[in-house]
């Protein structure tokens, strides 16, 4: 078996005409062929959404949030509603087509197209997730950017396409970059008016007492598919869950604090803008053996 895959769909969405007339949904093709045109306008615009799903003992994961969140990217954008069943089809397919391993990855990816052509562009990359066992175990260190937008950025500005995941990923790219420059591992966005918003591919979560509390999804954030199952699991053990406007002191004083996300899980934050603070190692340790176990 391939160690990756790629499955090329045929019609991304019923809203648009297939590449070929009566074709199957989905083929699986040779992932190190070309398949995408130079003008088609995810790779010359970042015209387009994705979403990148974590598959765990051969078992693709959340995915049907991812492809909520993903049918959400593609109408704040405009794009051709995603077919679900063809979608999550390709998936699985390209899950199973690579070689078993203990965590992979699965990127759906859905564009314009070749402008003026009128059908969408969409793929299913599948490959084996890289070893986050050290920022799982060790924790990270983060710093505290300016994200230069208010909170409330997504109700006054809605067109900043704040809080979906568009491939225009250069500011994301940049802030890592800025990160190491600082001795820092990732960020935590803080808006202009100074409230915590997200990382910079992940969502923050912090256990106050009792309660796990994560900032709010009205704040121009994306809406985390594994925050969401976090609070699932914290509700099972009999912990709170909370969204919340927090602050940097909020940060500061919580008990542990995580950057979550589909594919890293949950990395522990030891260290903020250069002080160490302190990392629940059994907890941390309870979180990600649950989200490596699902099976949905």
């Amino acid at each position: 078996m391939p160690t990756t895959a790629l499955a090329l769909l045929n019609q991304p969405s019923r809203d648009a005409a297939p590449h070929r007339e009566g074709a199957a949904a989905f083929d699986l093709v040779d992932p190190d062929a070309p398949h995408i045109g130079v003008l088609d306008l995810g790779v010359t615009r970042g015209d387009g959404v994705f979403e990148t799903i974590s598959v765990g003992g051969g078992h693709p994961q959340a995915l049907e949030a991812h492809l909520r969140r993903f049918a959400g990217s593609a109408a704040a954008l405009e794009l051709p509603a995603p077919d679900p069943e063809a979608w999550a089809a390709a998936v699985r397919a390209a899950a199973a087509a690579i070689d078993p391993v203990g965590e992979a990855f699965v990127k759906t990816v859905l564009t314009r197209g070749v402008e003026g052509d009128g059908r969408p562009t969409g793929w299913a990359y599948a490959a084996p997730a890289a070893d986050f066992s050290r920022a799982r175990t060790e924790g990270i260190r983060v710093v505290l950017l300016d994200r230069g937008y208010r909170r409330d950025v997504a109700q006054t500005s809605p067109w900043l396409l704040q809080g979906s995941k568009t491939l225009s990923y250069a500011v994301n790219k940049a802030v890592l970059r800025e990160a190491a420059r600082r001795g820092a591992d990732d960020v935590v966005f803080v808006s202009s008016d100074g409230y915590l918003l997200e990382g910079s591919t992940s969502n923050l979560l912090l256990r106050v007492g009792d309660t796990l509390v994560t900032p709010g999804t009205d704040l121009g954030i994306l809406a985390g598919t594994t925050q969401g199952d976090l609070f699932e699991f914290a509700r099972g053990q009999g912990l709170g869950t909370e969204y919340a406007l927090l602050r940097e002191e909020d940060l500061a004083s919580a008990d542990a604090a995580w950057l979550v996300s589909s594919v890293r899980h949950a990395a522990p934050i030891r260290q903020v803008d250069g002080v160490d603070r302190a990392v629940d190692s059994d907890f941390t340790a309870s979180v990600n053996a649950w989200l490596l176990g699902r099976t949905r």
